[in-house]
């Protein structure tokens, strides 16, 4: 997962997928936009994080079956390297 904030625009872009050119787009949030291939999210925009990054990210989540807590650690980490990209490798949860 790939992050960046653009803090002249006040935006992070969260990319789901590398070199997935989307076809469309699905706004579930007035500030989440979700880039699409076919029924796949290929890319997160969110819009103004500094109003909050959570509940949008959770209504994304939730529609898509996205792990929640990497969307926010991503967005978080793109927040605390502004105009930079941030790169997340997220494991899935152990069954122990």
């Amino acid at each position: 997962m790939r992050a960046d904030y653009d803090s002249e625009a006040n935006a992070i872009s969260i990319t789901l997928v590398r070199g997935a050119p989307a076809a469309k787009a699905d706004e579930l949030h007035p500030r989440a936009v979700v880039a699409l291939r076919g029924d796949e999210p290929v890319e997160v925009q969110l819009l103004y994080p500094d109003l909050g990054v959570e509940e949008p990210l959770r209504v994304v989540a939730e529609h898509y079956r996205l792990d929640p807590e990497a969307l926010v650690a991503a967005a978080n980490a793109a927040l605390a390297a502004p105009n930079r990209a941030v790169t997340l490798e997220v494991a899935m949860r152990s069954s122990a």
